[in-house]
């Protein structure tokens, strides 16, 4: 039996950061000092996942209780022993199901932990079970209390679990600036490949993975400032391995002319517990839709083709409409307030009207609070050559247009809450593309047609990666992978991080 584990993974290449230093090097130079722990990867793995465990314990078993107290205060008459024995039947039940669904749907698997939205899908999904089975066993043999777990536990407990799980994915990131991740990694491939995986793993893995050396094909520049160890000998990366103490190894590309390199590296790690991570170049798919399939021997990559209908579209459509009207109905005097500082900051409408592109190139009358003069549009055309947007935006710092309010508005995105009447009438989704102009869209390329598949959003992945501060290249990449790859979980996931843009916002000019 083989000690090592070979992973596909792959990377959706919708970032960009400036490159990298990199240095080839023969020597074997000491790891950084935070490096030299003599605690390996899969224990610190181990530990982690001991303490997410223990706090899914404290969580669901806090919730359960709470929820048993409520029938109990509202009538101490039934504070019985038969009915306190009773009461921690079932609270000892529902914390076992929930703690063995977790377990089950494996919401604690080193592969899904600290990066990307898997973790959370899991644990709303081994909830969701949870009480779908017990409201089932709550039927067969009725509980007089039943309704009290259902209307606290499972959202307060979901709520709960979902919080924790983020704080000690923030915790284990501000860890990692000192050189602590789970996995401590060397990754193989040519200058390009290596600087690319770098690059994202920096971005959005640190937690998970941590960059300590690379081996690259043909490395050159020796002279050049040293940012990680490197070196250029492919065949002796399990050494180079065994001298960083390194956890895992990312195999980004098969060396030129070397079919079985993967094969030969996979035997040189047999014996040391290293893990073999194969980084594919399928841009714009996310994980959920690769599935691995051996046929005698071959492993076969599917990748599920995205659909734009059906039920997950519907079921975007029906959280659009409850979330806008609520959100219609709770701002309601908000949204009057700045109605009345908008017309009082300067002379016009309080409303600013602007016709957009939506799903399939149809075009809609889009809402916002007007944060420019009335003559902005006239204006246009002797401030083009001012312009600092990316491609087909327009965008400009300290645009002479903009009110003074109106500067507030947009930096906070204040001046977009309008736009949740779009949402509710079906024009726009609370989380999708940036809403084009129609000018924007005949400049567009023919890939860049795809943005438009889906309801354009009031948040996106642009608002929560820059704004105006993207490349039109990357812009353009953030809204493809997005539409190929959306799912209920990641825009919850984007409307949280929304909130935390809106409190230090970044690029909005």
């Amino acid at each position: 039996m083989n000690d090592f584990e070979v992973t596909a993974a792959v990377n959706p290449g919708i970032f960009e950061l400036p490159r990298l230093s990199l240095v080839a090097s023969r020597t074997h130079p000491a790891p950084p000092l935070a490096l030299r722990s003599r605690d390996s990867g899969p224990a610190r793995t181990r530990e982690f996942r001991r303490r997410l465990q223990r706090s899914d314990v404290a969580i669901v078993s806090a919730v359960a209780a709470g929820a048993s107290l409520v029938p109990l205060i509202a009538a101490p008459a039934g504070l019985s022993p038969d009915n306190a024995l009773r009461q921690a039947a079932i609270i000892a039940l529902i914390v076992l199901s929930w703690m063995t669904a977790l377990w089950v749907f494996r919401t604690r698997d080193s592969r899904v932990l600290c990066v990307g939205v898997t973790e959370y899908k899991r644990i709303v999904s081994s909830t969701t079970m949870t009480f779908g089975i017990l409201g089932i066993a709550f039927v067969l043999v009725p509980v007089e209390s039943a309704r009290w777990y259902f209307l606290l536990s499972l959202p307060l407990g979901l709520f709960g679990l979902l919080l924790d799980r983020w704080l000690w994915r923030k915790w284990l990131i501000r860890q990692s600036a000192d050189g602590t991740s789970l996995s401590r990694v060397v990754v193989v491939g040519t200058r390009a490949e290596v600087e690319y995986i770098v690059r994202q793993v920096r971005k959005g893995s640190a937690a998970a993975y941590s960059v300590i050396g690379a081996v690259i094909e043909g490395a050159s520049d020796r002279a050049r400032a040293l940012g990680i160890p490197v070196w250029d000998d492919l065949d002796n990366v399990a050494e180079h391995v065994a001298a960083l103490g390194a956890d895992a190894v990312i195999v980004a590309g098969t060396p030129s002319g070397r079919g079985s390199y993967v094969h030969d590296l996979a035997w040189a790690l047999e014996g040391t517990a290293t893990e073999l991570i194969l980084a594919t170049n399928l841009v714009n798919v996310a994980g959920p839709r690769i599935h691995l399939r051996p046929v005698e021997g071959l492993p076969l990559i599917h990748v599920e083709i995205p659909q734009f209908e059906g039920g997950k579209h519907a079921l975007k459509r029906v959280f659009d409409i409850l979330s806008s009207g609520a959100a219609l109905v709770a701002l309601a005097p908000v949204l009057a307030i700045l109605a009345v500082l908008v017309m009082l900051d300067s002379p016009g409408p309080a409303l600013f009207r602007q016709v957009r592109v939506g799903r399939d190139g149809s075009t809609f009358t889009m809402y916002k609070f007007r944060s420019m003069t009335v003559d902005a549009e006239e204006q246009l055309d002797a401030l083009r050559d001012r312009n600092e947007g990316a491609g087909a935006l327009f965008k400009i710092r300290n645009d002479p247009r903009v009110t003074r309010f109106g500067a507030f508005m947009r930096k906070h995105s204040l001046d977009e809450l309008p736009q949740l009447w779009n949402i509710l009438v079906g024009d726009m989704s609370v989380v999708g593309p940036r809403p084009p102009l129609p000018r924007e869209v005949t400049d567009y390329e023919d890939h860049v047609h795809r943005r438009l598949y889906i309801r354009p959003g009031l948040t996106g992945m642009w608002q929560i990666n820059g704004r105006s501060t993207l490349d039109w290249e990357a812009s353009v990449q953030l809204d493809l992978y997005y539409v190929e790859n959306w799912s209920l979980v990641g825009d919850l996931v984007i409307i949280w991080r929304t909130f935390r843009e809106l409190r230090q916002p970044v690029g909005a000019f």
